[in-house]
């Protein structure tokens, strides 16, 4: 891997230009080459941000995934760059926030591929697991066969692919202020696929983190009652391709049913919908004291 550094543009440009794809292994490995060039570019981050905050930059960077991140690029083709923030236990913004904003202690895994490299600092260590993603359909509770890999810090110049719905990891605080920088791969699909969280004394899938507006947008327009809404959500629980949202078109309907007859009628229905997902929760919510 080339030593030389390039600027954040050469960069951009570079790998807009590959398309990055990390299913490739000849695409990841040049792409890697360019992130590593732009690590060893130990100025330009500073310089952006200084840019920025001397009002000298209007849309350069821009904060976005949460407080730590700062994108570095538009998406070009299927892929931006970005750099996280990662504080440690006694900085401020750590004290100010508590260690869940910034993904300290919330094994998960993403929806999503990319590459990261450590910029600045020790890095933030993590816990590495892998895990079959087809084997586990979703729901809190379930057992998710998680396989450790190893514990270890993303340091300066370290450089690591997570690999979408396979790689999981619990990270724990940076030992001091450190800095990485991404490659994120983008696929138009990927809202479809559940981010999720997990409890790794069980081994079990704990929660779902990715945000999904089409779920939102469903149940606000069940809560209206509108007969379209309402069809449109007997469809989507008997027929959508994605589980999840099958799931919320039958828990946005029992929430304007109440308790009684028509509800445990509609949760029997999913029960029978052949998702393993609404049927596993269809049983447990019909299982469960009436309100």
């Amino acid at each position: 891997m080339s030593d030389d550094p390039c600027s954040l543009p050469e960069c951009i440009e570079a790998l807009a230009e590959l398309g990055f794809d990390p299913r490739d292994t000849d695409c990841t490995h040049e792409a890697a080459r360019w992130l590593g060039r732009l690590t060893n570019n130990r100025a330009f981050l500073a310089d952006r941000l200084i840019d920025r905050l001397a009002g000298r930059t209007e849309s350069e960077i821009a904060s976005g995934f949460g407080p730590q991140a700062i994108v570095l690029s538009p998406v070009r083709r299927n892929m931006f760059l970005r750099a996280n923030i990662w504080p440690a236990e006694n900085d401020l913004c750590f004290r100010n926030s508590g260690a869940e904003t910034f993904v300290y202690g919330v094994p998960h895994d993403h929806n999503f591929s990319f590459l990261t490299s450590g910029y600045f600092g020790p890095g933030y260590r993590s816990d590495y697991f892998e895990y079959d993603y087809e084997a586990v359909v979703g729901y809190p509770g379930e057992a998710a066969p998680l396989r450790f890999i190893e514990r270890s810090a993303l340091h300066e110049g370290k450089m690591l692919l997570y690999r979408a719905h396979r790689d999981v990891h619990s990270q724990l605080p940076a030992e001091s202020l450190s800095v990485s920088l991404n490659v994120m791969h983008v696929d138009p699909a990927q809202c479809w696929h559940d981010q999720y969280g997990f409890d790794l004394q069980r081994r079990e899938v704990s929660r779902v983190l990715s945000p999904n507006a089409t779920e939102a947008f469903l149940r606000v327009a069940v809560a209206f009652g509108t007969d379209e809404a309402l069809e449109f959500a007997d469809w989507a629980g008997r027929s959508h391709p994605s589980d999840r949202l099958r799931l919320a078109s039958f828990e946005a309907r029992a929430a304007r049913l109440g308790a009684g007859e028509e509800r445990d009628e509609l949760w029997r229905s999913g029960e029978a919908s052949g998702s393993r997902m609404v049927a596993v929760v269809a049983r447990a919510r019909r299982a469960a004291p009436a309100d």
